[in-house]
């Protein structure tokens, strides 16, 4: 079932993914060697790790369509949906609901910036992206397949936070990010692992470049 449930889900390192389905749609790309281009872009957030219109250019063609939060449209440009938690954005057989991502206990991220996370629904199968967020009590309504969280602390929520998310959210597979790069190490995802429910498989990808 994890395999059906993570088929055509890549890591590309930190908190960039690429889910190829019936579109090709990249999530926070940051630092690519190359990519295939895109059908959509989503940006959680305006920090360069999220937001690099570099890695942008690599993969994007005139009918590229963006997501994105408020604060980060003027950057981007060609059909772009700027949006805000609650919203919901359908293009084509992506259905894209939006989420809030902010920390309670750290300054980086504040609930006020309007940062997001995304539940992607595409083809039945629903994937959770949380940006850069602690847990929040909005989690306990989030319903999805897939959950991709942050565990690398300092910046996001930590392993043990992670797997606290995952109690609340209460998907059939996890994949931690935000790890490998600025921070978070592989004991991080050993640590994530041992603390997941039962009920949830952790699925550690490798590194697509």
């Amino acid at each position: 079932m994890s395999d059906e449930l993570t088929q055509g889900i890549e890591w590309l390192g930190h908190a960039s993914f690429r889910v190829t389905d019936s579109l090709v749609i990249y999530i926070d790309p940051w630092q690519l060697e190359a990519g295939t281009p895109a059908d959509v872009i989503l940006v959680t957030h305006g920090h360069s790790d999220h937001l690099s219109l570099e890695d942008i250019d690599k993969i994007s063609t005139p009918d590229t369509a963006f997501v994105c939060a408020a604060s980060c449209a003027q950057e981007l440009r060609g059909p772009v949906h700027a949006v805000e938690p609650g919203d919901t954005v359908e293009i084509g057989a992506l259905r894209v609901e939006v989420l809030p991502a902010y920390n309670t206990d750290k300054p980086n991220h504040p609930q006020e910036a309007g940062h997001v996370g995304y539940v992607l629904e595409i083809n039945k199968r629903r994937i959770y992206h949380a940006g850069d967020t602690d847990v929040i009590p909005e989690m306990d309504e989030i319903r999805c397949d897939v959950a991709l969280l942050p565990i690398g602390g300092t910046y996001t929520m930590d392993a043990a936070q992670a797997a606290e998310a995952l109690h609340r959210i209460g998907p059939r597979v996890a994949i931690p990010m935000h790890w490998g790069r600025i921070v978070g190490l592989e004991r991080d995802v050993e640590r994530f692992r041992e603390l997941a429910p039962e009920t949830v498989d952790v699925v550690v990808l490798e590194q697509t470049t």
